[in-house]
């Protein structure tokens, strides 16, 4: 390789898109540049350093010696260009998933962050459920997610950091003619003999159906068979409707069509709930979203444990370090 007097940043970036897909239409749409342009970038920073960065075949894609060579070289370019924008106050907008639209906790968090840091662009983002956003996180295409960090597989939780934020009560959406639905409240035990839904099957969210597994055992609660993945507020709900199973949820969760919500009591089951980022993650508008999380969980009160509240032992552990 040759070393030339200078190299735009913009097609470093591009190489080291594509060096972590492997796939040029994959980084395109991570780059949200046109495949062709994106082709174009590579090629030019090819000619540039005067050596092939990649083997291309009609099936896969993979680094050459000099890629290899190149790429952590590359790697830390750009964040140093990272940092140097953070600290100028230039960073790139912060990509926050909320998990699902409707939801209080990570929606308020967001807000505020957003009048703490107003010189800040903080971008909503929805993956429903945090094993997926942890992907989407450790790959840099999310920068922060919101839910139960110890449900992670320990090699996710290991490239990243967590901050607890609250203990969410639980609760059950009902069918409104469903025999439960009269009461205010909802014991555990009154669920004694019903299937109820948490997720099972959907490969965004088993943490959410771990949970549910430790809370339904021993109380003679099944856990809903996976029902089809539904895609979107109506769908899900048109399958809910089908089904008729009731949901675990917690008690923001949005209004349903033909259902009531009701809380969860004796005990309380608590949703234990952190924002969770990327190790070695800088940007101006992380620590906002941080600051607001404790400003606005200190208000709310959510940080402290209900009488008769419930989770899992290894929750505790978690949201201990807050």
């Amino acid at each position: 390789m040759s070393a030339p007097a200078h190299l735009d940043p913009r097609l470093l970036r591009a190489f080291v898109t594509v060096a972590d897909e492997l796939h040029f239409t994959r980084a395109a749409a991570r780059l949200y540049v046109a495949q062709q342009a994106l082709s174009r970038d590579v090629r030019r920073l090819e000619r540039e350093l005067g050596s092939e960065l990649f083997v291309r075949t009609t099936r896969r894609v993979t680094l050459t010696a000099d890629g290899e060579r190149l790429l952590p070289y590359a790697r830390a370019a750009l964040q140093a260009q990272d940092d140097l924008l953070a600290a100028a106050g230039q960073a790139r907008p912060l990509l926050v998933d909320l998990n699902s639209p409707g939801l209080r906790t990570p929606r308020s968090v967001l807000h505020r962050a957003r009048e703490l840091a107003p010189a800040h662009e903080l971008m909503a983002r929805y993956e429903s459920g945090l094993t997926w956003a942890a992907g989407e996180l450790l790959a840099g295409r999310l920068d922060a997610s919101f839910g139960r960090f110890a449900g992670l597989a320990p090699a996710l939780r290991s490239g990243l950091d967590q901050q607890p934020v609250r203990y969410e009560p639980m609760a059950v959406v009902l069918p409104e003619d469903h025999p439960l639905a009269p009461l205010p409240e909802v014991p555990l035990a009154a669920l004694s003999g019903e299937t109820v839904y948490a997720g099972a099957g959907n490969p965004r969210t088993p943490e959410w159906t771990d949970f549910a597994r430790q809370l339904f055992q021993g109380r003679d609660i099944a856990l809903a068979p996976p029902a089809p993945l539904a895609v979107g507020e109506e769908e899900f709900q048109r399958v809910m409707a089908r089904t008729r199973h009731p949901i675990l949820a917690v008690v923001d969760f949005p209004a349903m069509p033909a259902t009531v919500l009701r809380p969860l009591v004796q005990p309380v089951p608590l949703s234990p709930v952190s924002l969770v980022w990327r190790k070695g993650l800088i940007h101006p508008a992380l620590s906002a979203l941080r600051r607001a999380a404790a400003v606005v969980g200190a208000e709310e009160g959510w940080l402290r444990m209900p009488e008769e509240g419930w989770i899992p032992a290894s929750d505790s552990v978690v949201m201990a370090s807050a």
